[in-house]
């Protein structure tokens, strides 16, 4: 065998190793986005609910409550970002940080100080490279993330919005993370949290027009926001943990789809090209032979003579 022929031949083994694992990358991926979805669809009517109470209470009563109040001079603001652990998701990550990156700057030229809080060791890496610092950062759940995972990202951003500017509190929280549309799109979004924008939330609360039911508040209104929009802020804050984990997954099974389309067709074009190999090898072989043959008989026949 000719060392180009085994050059291809090795080079095929190697892809189709690769393409092996690729192929059950994409069925891994398609499984877990089907469960992501799943979760998606449960925290839905808990999400909802929430939100109908906290509208309820925030548009029924005359309380002025630091979670649903705009800030006269707000100056400082807080964006928690949200990425992945892991990589091989083609795009999924660069469009989350680059949304980031354009919410940042826009609030920097309205003159706010952005504290950054990061979900996901690539959003962190991305960071820690351009030595830009980060308030805080959480790992190791942004595949499956539970409940309890959204009370602990939570907790620092209420207690940070509770808190005034002059010791070290911020005046708005916004969330950027990838919603997931379909299998084929996932859009990164960047969300304001708080203040509550209370006409936003109430179209949300009762996107038909329908009215909200009266209520009695026990034993305050400002109590009964305390208790709910820390509540509220996990609910949405978890909600879209879901939705990046379903667009993660999404996007894993795409880029590794296309991996593997694309290894099948270099194994293709390596196959042609060891085919060709093998031809021309075997055709030089038979030119020997006959050149071999060809001088045997001119020199049987100059023997002769």
């Amino acid at each position: 065998m000719g060392a180009q022929l085994r050059v291809y031949k090795r080079r095929i083994r190697s892809v189709t190793a690769t393409k092996k694992i690729t192929k059950a990358m994409e069925m891994i991926a398609a499984s877990r986005v089907v469960k992501a979805q799943r979760k998606v669809a449960a925290s839905k009517p808990y999400a909802d609910e929430l939100t109908r109470a906290v509208t309820a209470v925030a548009t029924g009563s005359n309380t002025r409550h630091p979670l649903t109040t705009e800030a006269e001079n707000p100056t400082r603001a807080a964006v928690l970002l949200l990425t992945s652990d892991r990589g091989l998701a083609g795009a999924f990550n660069s469009n989350a940080i680059k949304a980031s990156e354009q919410l940042t700057a826009r609030l920097e030229r309205e003159g706010k100080q952005v504290e950054t809080f990061i979900v996901g060791r690539r959003g962190i890496a991305h960071y820690n490279f351009r030595e830009r610092k980060v308030a805080e950062s959480w790992t190791g759940f942004t595949d499956e993330p539970t409940y309890a995972d959204a009370k602990k990202v939570a907790a620092p951003l209420i207690e940070a919005i509770e808190t005034p500017d002059s010791e070290g509190g911020v005046d708005e929280l916004y969330i950027v993370y990838t919603e997931f549309v379909s299998m084929m799109t996932q859009t990164a979004v960047a969300q304001r949290l708080l203040p509550l924008r209370l006409d936003e939330v109430a179209k949300e609360a009762a996107p038909q027009g329908e009215i909200l039911p009266l209520y009695d508040f026990e034993p305050s209104a400002e109590d009964v926001l305390d208790a709910l929009l820390p509540r509220y802020v996990e609910s949405r804050i978890y909600n879209a943990m879901l939705q990046s984990a379903a667009s993660k997954h999404a996007a894993t099974r795409r880029a590794m789809k296309s991996a593997t389309d694309n290894a099948g067709e270099l194994i293709n074009t390596l196959s042609r090209l060891a085919n060709a190999a093998r031809q021309a090898e075997i055709t030089q072989e038979i030119s020997e032979i006959v050149g071999g043959a060809s001088a045997l008989a001119d020199a049987s026949s100059g023997s002769d003579r």
